[in-house]
């Protein structure tokens, strides 16, 4: 490391960081569809042995409304969140922006992610995902 001068250290240490970033994102998508593919393969075996049970086929098909409804209400409970998020962020880039460039309307920026954040909370509430 003695012979490289400042630049090409740099130069280094952001490929080496580079490599085992994306190496890292590799692994944990991986790692991640195995998991889904693991929990996927033991759900649909135990719905088969409530199904061939005695008993049947109306509390494997119970267990599925259950997972849809929970399913349903993660991803209502999400939209929410990333509702309300958007609307914290435009309403904190207006005020960064108004405060930066003083009388300038280039502070109006910040109603794209408020507006966006307004959407995806109503769309949480009035749909029925």
């Amino acid at each position: 490391m003695s012979n490289l001068g400042i630049p090409e250290f740099i130069f280094v240490f952001l490929a080496v960081s580079a490599v085992a970033l994306f190496s890292f994102l590799a692994v944990a998508s991986w790692a991640d569809s195995r998991r889904r593919e693991r929990e996927s393969y033991y759900r649909s075996e135990t719905l088969k042995k409530i199904a061939e049970s005695g008993a049947g086929g109306a509390t494997a098909l119970e267990i599925l409304r259950e997972d849809d409804r929970i399913s349903s209400r993660k991803r209502r409970d999400g939209l929410r969140l990333g509702g309300l998020i958007n609307i914290a962020v435009g309403v904190g880039l207006m005020v960064f922006l108004r405060q930066l460039t003083g009388d300038n309307s280039i502070y109006m920026v910040g109603l794209i992610p408020l507006f966006i954040g307004f959407a995806l909370l109503l769309h949480s509430v009035l749909s029925k995902v």
